[in-house]
């Protein structure tokens, strides 16, 4: 929860948290957001890096496209994917996972979970 709270802290758009316990091999969650420039978009992926790092979990591998339109910062349990909005659409990682639970988590004003929001949602 705290790589989609820094990403949107960090003005991405369509900041979506997926749970994929139980549902893929690879990871246990996947943060998916876009982005508005290619320079933000690394900008917020170095602070996710810095952010693993800070809490003991650097990333385990960092990936890019090559014009900075997708990057994607592998975590090991948490995968997270930014895009550039018309490759978002183009990819649909989203979409790819439908079936996948989506998880609240926005904080309330005073920074604390409100009960809807630590439960999960379906699409």
């Amino acid at each position: 929860m705290d790589a989609a709270r820094l990403v949107s802290e960090l003005k991405c758009s369509e900041v979506t948290l997926i749970d994929l316990r139980g549902l893929s091999p690879v990871c246990d969650f996947m943060v998916i957001a876009s982005g508005s420039s290619e320079r933000q978009m690394r900008s917020v992926a170095q602070r996710l890096e810095d952010l693993g790092k800070e809490r003991g979990s650097p990333p385990y591998r960092q990936s890019r496209d090559g014009g900075d339109t997708w990057i994607v910062i592998d975590f090991v349990d948490v995968v997270v994917h930014l895009f550039e909005p018309e490759q978002r659409a183009f990819y649909d990682v989203d979409g790819m996972w439908s079936d996948a639970p989506r998880l609240r988590w926005r904080e309330s004003a005073d920074g604390a979970a409100t009960a809807s929001q630590r439960t999960r949602e379906r699409r």
